[in-house]
């Protein structure tokens, strides 16, 4: 999440350009980019959800999903 629209059109921006830096390709699907206040991109087995704070605040996404586990990513190279 980011505190302003810019930031949350910045950090969907970078996540595509690390997945095709990474050797993958676009997502399937984005959403929200009109407004940038919850983009969504959609790369078919994961979900990127990038919010704006007070959004995240509000819907409260990791409250519907508190029992699935959770996995870390750590970055390499």
């Amino acid at each position: 999440s980011a505190p302003n629209t810019r930031q949350v059109a910045t950090i969907a921006e970078e996540v595509e350009e690390r997945i095709k830096a990474a050797g993958g390709g676009g997502p399937i699907r984005t959403e929200g980019t009109d407004d940038n206040r919850w983009i969504l991109l959609d790369y078919g087995d994961v979900v990127v959800h990038v919010f704006l704070q007070e959004v995240r605040e509000f819907y409260e996404l990791e409250r519907l999903w508190s029992d699935v586990p959770r996995e870390n990513f750590e970055e390499t190279g």
